[in-house]
């Protein structure tokens, strides 16, 4: 089997990196620009929690937040509030990460936006926790053996550190032999490497194996 490459992970998009909720922006004694956004109580109301929100909604808690019909009302506004941003030119834009929508900046402004010295910075992963990360990323749900199996190293305090940032989870116990640990990512992880879900991981389709039965 094709090791997992934590190159694959680098080459991710990052919104902790390239997009920033405007909450920072105004942080910084700054304003974000107006788009001509439909004169639509229901758009505008759906803006104002995106604006606020501090990590992704789903479309149905969009749609209580708001106090909008269902689901599929949130994702028709949604795509008139995308076309607005676009049409005006704006900094702004909703992307779908993690499961759920969040009102980032767009990617082309990072190198500006990194200027700020306010920014929620993401903890650095070092070159081994990465790919501990990526062997985890692809071939979850999967024992800790295996992690290092492939690796060729010890791995638990590097699992442990990832847990601890909250890009790795305890998944279930595996039916092998001693019951051990199954690790996943989580909803963090997807965050932090900018993905809808894990099959946006880069060439997910040819790396990622058939998950192992658990309890």
């Amino acid at each position: 089997m094709r090791r997992p490459s934590s190159a694959a992970l680098r080459a991710a998009p990052n919104p902790a990196a390239v997009g920033w909720r405007w909450r920072q922006r105004l942080a910084a004694g700054g304003a974000p620009p107006a788009p001509q956004t439909p004169g639509d109580d229901r758009v505008q109301r759906l803006e104002a929690v995106l604006f606020l929100a501090r990590e992704p909604l789903t479309l149905g808690r969009l749609a209580t937040l708001a106090s909008l019909a269902d689901a599929g009302e949130v994702k028709a506004l949604v795509r008139r509030l995308q076309q607005a941003y676009d049409t005006a030119g704006s900094a702004l834009e909703i992307q779908q990460v993690a499961g759920g929508y969040q009102l980032l900046t767009r990617a082309k402004l990072a190198p500006w936006l990194n200027r700020l010295t306010d920014r929620e910075a993401d903890p650095v992963l070092t070159p081994p926790a990465l790919e501990t990360l990526a062997v985890a990323a692809y071939l979850q749900p999967v024992v800790r053996a295996e992690v290092e199996a492939i690796r060729g190293v010890q791995c638990g305090e590097l699992l442990r550190q990832l847990i601890d940032k909250d890009l790795l989870r305890i998944v279930g116990r595996s039916r092998e032999l001693g019951r051990p640990l199954l690790y996943g990512t989580t909803r963090r992880f997807l965050q932090r490497f900018g993905l809808r879900d894990l099959s946006d991981l880069p060439a997910a389709d040819r790396l990622r194996r058939q998950s192992p039965t658990s309890n």
